[in-house]
């Protein structure tokens, strides 16, 4: 699926469109399968998914950030519940 935050392949933060990394919203398992089935995922540079201190990966601020703004879209067309149930909590 296409992801549900951005329509160009380009970094999220910076607009790059090289070294660019798929990053999972919500990652880990099942996280990574509910991401990719449902839009929720977005491109970054590579630093800034894992290959700096300042990337998703361990910017906590930048995580949430990411997580509320894939909810806020989602809702636009789903239920909070619809959220909730899939991801098991609210970002907003």
């Amino acid at each position: 699926m296409d992801s549900i935050l951005q329509s160009r392949r380009e970094c999220m933060v910076t607009g790059a469109t090289d070294g660019l990394h798929k990053h999972h919203i919500f990652f880990g398992n099942p996280g990574r399968r509910i991401s990719e089935e449902n839009g929720f995922w977005c491109w970054l540079r590579w630093d800034w998914h894992n290959g700096a201190e300042y990337g998703v990966h361990f910017n906590r601020e930048l995580d949430l950030e990411l997580k509320r703004m894939c909810q806020e879209v989602y809702e636009q067309a789903h239920s909070r519940e619809e959220f909730i149930r899939l991801i098991g909590k609210s970002y907003l």
